[in-house]
Parts: C-alpha cells; structure tokens; sequence
C-alpha cells in the first residue's frame, strides 16, 4: 500500500511539473526578467536615426515613450512592437511602469531594452523618483509584449524621401495597432491584381526597384506569436504618382 501511494505521489508530481512547464512555455501574458538602459543624450525623446527607418516619427510616436531593442529587434521584424516594461525596484518603481514601441536597435550593459530618456523616467512612481532611476543608468526589469494602440489613426504609408518614381519605391508603416507582426508585403496593381513580393531593406523599410504602374494595392501579412498567420488589404491605394515623402492613409486598421 505504501509503494503504491509513493508510486500514485511520484506521478501526480510529474504531471503537474510538466503542466507547469507547459504552461510557461505557452504563457504570451507573462513578464520575462532582463535589463533597460536609457539614451545617453539630453533628448527626453528617442532618436530620430533610428535603425528602424522611422525617421522623426520613431522618436515622437507614442508621445517619445520609445525603445531600441537588441534581440527583441529580430532584424527589422520587431520594429513597431510594443512592450510594457517596468522596472522592480519597489523604492523607485510603479507597478504599472510604461508601454514603449521599438523604433531602432541597440543595447549595453546585458540589456533588452535602451529607453528613451521620457519613457525611463516614466517607469517610476515619482518626479523625484524617476530623476534617481536616471542617475542609476541601468535597472533590473520585467516586460512582456502587449497590443498598440493608436486611437483615430489608421496605418499610414509613408514614402520614403529616397523613392525615385518610377524606378524605385520605399516606404514605411506607421500606426500598426495590435500585437502581430508585419512580416511580408505585396504590392498590386490594382488593374490586374498582379503582386509583387517586397524585400525588407532594413528595419521597418520595404522597398522594390520597377515597382508596378497604376495606383497601386498593399497586401500586408501579419504573423503572432502563436504562428496564426492573416493577410489585411487597405482600403485606400497607394496613388499612381506618388511622391517621395508623402504619406498616404490606408483607410484601415488593425484591432488592438
């Protein structure tokens, strides 16, 4: 009877470890543990050279509550994605801490995360708080990837002031609500729905040389976490003469 018990002890021990096991590997709503930096230069905002190729919408957008990132950055792939990132030093540090966007890549001292300076100064509970977790630099936190949100903005498109009409197109995607990926677009023209595949250049910049004629169609796939993957076409076109550095609503957006 003894053994039996020991054995029926040892069991319920193992299926309940690898419950847990498989419930953190699958956890999309947990904080993983790592480390933030801020911006060394005087500007409370983030940058507006960033590598994600936002220009100065990279440094504003989200009222400068932006990040570089270093692994999280995924060669481009993560620019755009937000993250809620709290510092854990209860002398400091609210609970709430701040939602950043990434918009450019780097990192120091083991970190995930280089705040800007707004954006670090934000995860404290005070004024006088956030000016010592400026002095400190660098802080232990906690983040996890949460949904944009953009209220009122549709994705915008934004051609890039390089794009040589018609020979060469570039632009980036600003305003992406919700929590997936922009991993791969198409451009169509919306005459004989016939698409082209865009290459990622760097960052968030999708580029094409002989890009099709015509107002053109965007076709943007969006990928989670969870590898459900969908296609999302705008409402509006891109205009047949379009210019470098203007930007062009898309008449849609994502649900957050």
């Amino acid at each position: 009877m003894a053994l039996f018990l020991q054995s029926l002890s040892i069991l319920f021990t193992t299926l309940l470890l690898k419950h847990i096991l498989a419930e953190a590997a699958t956890c999309s709503n947990c904080f993983t543990h790592s480390r933030a930096a801020h911006y060394p230069n005087s500007d409370e905002q983030g940058t507006d050279i960033g590598a994600c190729g936002f220009g100065s919408f990279g440094a504003t957008v989200n009222g400068g509550d932006v990040s570089a990132a270093s692994d999280l950055y995924r060669n481009g792939v993560g620019c755009g994605a937000c993250y809620q990132v709290r510092c854990i030093d209860s002398n400091y540090c609210s609970d709430k801490g701040v939602t950043v966007v990434v918009t450019d890549q780097g990192s120091g001292h083991n970190t995930d995360f280089v705040l800007s300076q707004r954006a670090f100064g934000r995860m404290a509970q005070t004024t006088d708080a956030a000016a010592s977790l400026l002095a400190l630099g660098v802080v232990d936190i906690e983040y996890r990837r949460v949904s944009c949100s953009y209220p009122n903005k549709n994705i915008t498109i934004k051609i890039d002031e390089n794009s040589d009409y018609p020979h060469y197109l570039a632009f980036v995607l600003w305003y992406q609500q919700g929590d997936k990926d922009i991993t791969a677009v198409q451009l169509c023209e919306t005459k004989n729905s016939v698409c082209k595949l865009l290459d990622r250049s760097h960052g968030a910049v999708w580029t094409t040389t002989s890009p099709p004629s015509g107002p053109l169609s965007l076709r943007m796939l969006l990928s989670g976490e969870d590898g459900d993957e969908s296609w999302i076409v705008p409402v509006n076109n891109i205009p047949e003469n379009w210019k470098g550095g203007e930007t062009y609503d898309a008449g849609v957006q994502i649900s957050a």
